[in-house]
């Protein structure tokens, strides 16, 4: 099938004003915020542009839609915010089509007895907070992303938020999901609070990424507005040490929903005159009514104290509260300087983490001489364990090349040290294009079982294609 027909035939789909071609709107929705683009366009990288980007106004539009692709094998990429990171939304197969989502932006419904909310999926999350807040509540999810990142993206890429502490994840917060399937059957999954009536479907899309459709609504949790906030920052010698007092208050049971950990390197400049040099900073922000903070607070600062953490006061939680949304423009202006600079989230438990922090760093500036800056903080904890941020900065010379070299080279020292003591790859920022080649050994015996839901719900191999499972 020829470009041509394509547009046309969609047109008669949808309003042709809803088909759009333009070359700024083309290139706009063929790459999302992926590191290693935002240096390599400076470099002379040109994106693949899609065939066209369809506007569905409804769920109906993105039925006939869908089916239309899938009866005629057209590669589809489903696109909200493009605030992903890991090339999810990037096109890479000729002749593909993007379905932009961000006219299905409604709020549906606010049902104040089962404290929940229901959005369609274009709906942006900063959007979806402000109208809650008017009203007394809130999400209690805040990623990094909140001003860029739509409702339906963030359960597609299993998003986390920065006060996941306390309010969990995308996966914690989600409760019904409706969703397109690539032959154009619209299906729901209704909004209970438990069910046990096999497999939880919510989770076939809950991190897919596109991979077997597209989210079209979403019926997730809201929370009161907090009456009180505690905030408390102390300073440890160690990263190790710094751990340690996390894993103590986790398992204390304790909730905060903020506690932060960073090492020296990404402490001094927003945090130093607080601390020691070599020294950690842990910041702990909790939140809720007073006596669920009067408790919290007396127990946590128990914990930290009986452990040799100094306590240095609210102000640096402020300083990082004000400044917790800054860093998608730094890093297109680092692109724009020629540095490579790019974020890596893993998971372990509290028997690896150390090790996976300690022999990370060390390999990077062993190993990788371009390497200037690297790493790291937790900022998401749990029962069992908690996660790593790793932060690198690079100077690669300046040609496309050079760049994905240092890149991968960096990247594969954290995802084999990470796997090694029996890590997760990825935390929270999905698979995308850009993860795919590790997804076979941190999944292991279980790949098989992500290769035949893809196979499963979409046979033509339509949909993202590339996204989490590699193309064959």
């Amino acid at each position: 099938m020829t470009d041509e027909r394509l547009i046309k035939d969609l047109k008669l789909i949808v309003d042709e004003s809803q088909v759009l071609t333009d070359e700024s709107t083309l290139a706009q929705k063929s790459v999302d915020l992926y590191a290693l683009r935002l240096l390599q366009k400076h470099m002379g990288w040109k994106p693949k542009k899609p065939v066209c980007v369809v506007k569905p106004k409804t769920v109906d539009e993105v039925s006939k839609v869908l089916k239309y692709l899938n009866d005629n094998n057209v590669p589809t990429i489903p696109y909200g915010g493009g605030s992903g990171v890991l090339a999810g939304a990037e096109t890479r197969v000729d002749g593909t089509v993007v379905i932009d989502v961000s006219s299905l932006n409604s709020i549906v419904e606010l049902n104040e007895n089962n404290m929940t909310v229901t959005v369609q999926g274009g709906t942006f999350l900063k959007d979806l907070e402000s109208w809650l807040n008017e009203r007394g509540y809130i999400t209690g999810h805040y990623p990094q992303s909140i001003d860029l990142a739509q409702v339906g993206g963030l359960t597609a890429t299993r998003s986390i938020g920065q006060f996941s502490t306390k309010y969990g994840g995308i996966e914690d917060l989600v409760l019904g999901i409706e969703g397109v399937l690539p032959n154009g059957e619209i299906v729901k999954i209704k909004s209970n609070p438990r069910r046990a009536i096999g497999p939880d479907l919510r989770n076939l899309w809950i991190g897919s990424e596109g991979m077997i459709g597209i989210i079209t609504e979403i019926t997730m949790k809201v929370f009161p507005k907090p009456e009180k906030r505690w905030l408390q920052a102390y300073t440890i010698p160690t990263m190790r040490e710094g751990l340690d007092i996390i894993r103590k208050v986790m398992h204390a049971g304790y909730r905060p929903a903020v506690v932060r950990l960073h090492d020296w390197l990404e402490s001094e400049k927003p945090y130093g005159a607080f601390m020691n040099e070599g020294e950690s900073i842990l910041l702990f922000l909790c939140e809720g009514s007073k006596e669920l903070c009067d408790m919290e607070e007396t127990c946590i600062d128990s914990i930290a104290f009986s452990s040799g953490a100094k306590p240095v006061g609210p102000k640096p939680v402020e300083i990082w509260f004000k400044h917790k949304n800054d860093a998608a423009d730094e890093y297109e202006n680092y692109g724009k300087m020629g540095a490579l600079v790019d974020t890596i989230e893993i998971s372990a438990n509290w028997t690896g983490i150390v090790q996976i922090y300690e022999e990370t760093c060390q390999r990077i500036y062993n190993e990788v001489p371009e390497a200037v800056y690297f790493s790291g903080h937790s900022s998401h904890s749990y029962w069992s364990g908690t996660n790593i941020y790793f932060q690198m900065g690079a100077i690669p010379k300046k040609n496309i090349e050079d760049a994905e070299r240092i890149y991968y080279q960096m990247w594969q020292i954290v995802m084999d040290t990470t796997l090694k003591y029996g890590g997760s790859i990825g935390h929270h920022h999905g698979i995308g294009k850009h993860r795919t080649k590790w997804l076979p050994n941190e999944l292991g015996s279980s790949y098989v079982m992500m290769e035949k839901i893809k196979d499963a719900f979409d046979p033509k191999g339509i949909m993202n294609p590339g996204v989490i499972i590699q193309t064959k």
